[in-house]
């Protein structure tokens, strides 16, 4: 970057409880960007588009979290080729002609911590709820290799917003009721997406099988009631703070052009959780 000075930062609404400024400033001290910073930016979705419009030349890429993944695909002048099959951006980097590109580093993330975590290709999958995460879900379902993928909602119409989505990547989708959840998690895999409290009821009500690994996408409240629950019949559990990680490794290195340091990234972040 030509600036003295480089900015980048999340966006979202709301985003005073974002842990991404700890994870990016970590790594730029790491690797001696000394004149880098990261902030957040509360942002509603219609407000995207005039927001990145108005950034100057110093700013380098913009994280972007709900609700604006969709407008941040939207506003950008290219974009990679998943977040173009997922229909969602969660990464903005800005090129040296000053155009943006949008690109969606959760379908990698996913993908790295449900390996991480044993997923085998040829595994079953379900994805609770039909968002914007779960867009990512699917794709990283088709990354994985996965045999069947089951999406739990409420309403028919966001199970049918999925479709194109699995049909892109290659995956046959499955959709059911929100009542038949619990039935639903006997999967190899089960992926949460929905938002704090939706899948509390079902933390008395799923009958874990000890290998099933489960993904709650939450990290705030942590552990859900899902997780602990899973947890306790002998699940492999991961976080959304693994997700966290794993996606900002892949932002941090769009951003900066450099290596990302995932050592002091994950220092900070679990020594933030902690205090």
């Amino acid at each position: 970057m030509s600036s003295e000075r480089v900015r980048a930062a999340v966006v979202g609404d709301p985003i005073a409880h974002s842990l991404s400024p700890v994870i990016h400033n970590a790594g730029y001290a790491a690797v001696g960007l000394h004149d880098w910073s990261y902030t957040r930016i509360e942002c509603a979705q219609a407000q995207l588009p005039a927001l990145v419009a108005g950034l100057g030349p110093e700013w380098a890429g913009l994280s972007v979290t709900m609700p604006g993944k969709e407008a941040a695909l939207a506003v950008a002048t290219t974009a990679s080729p998943v977040a173009v099959a997922v229909g969602a951006a969660n990464t903005l980097v800005r090129r040296p002609n000053g155009s943006w590109h949008a690109d969606n580093t959760d379908v990698a993330g996913m993908v790295e911590v449900l390996t991480a975590a044993g997923v085998r290709p040829g595994s079953t999958l379900t994805v609770l709820g039909a968002g914007g995460t779960a867009r990512a879900a699917v794709a990283a379902a088709a990354a994985l290799r996965a045999r069947t993928v089951t999406v739990v909602a409420r309403r028919k119409a966001a199970i049918a917003d999925l479709r194109p989505v699995a049909e892109t990547v290659g995956v046959s989708l499955t959709g059911v009721p929100w009542a038949d959840a619990a039935a639903a998690c006997s999967a190899d895999v089960v992926i949460s997406t929905v938002p704090a409290g939706a899948a509390d009821p079902l933390a008395t009500a799923v009958v874990w099988r000890p290998t099933t690994v489960l993904f709650d996408a939450l990290y705030d409240p942590w552990p859900t009631s899902l997780a602990s629950a899973a947890r306790t019949a002998g699940c492999r559990v991961c976080s959304g703070l693994d997700l966290l990680l794993a996606q900002a490794v892949g932002q941090f290195e769009q951003f900066t052009g450099v290596p990302a340091p995932r050592a002091a990234m994950a220092d900070a972040l679990t020594a933030a959780r902690a205090g």
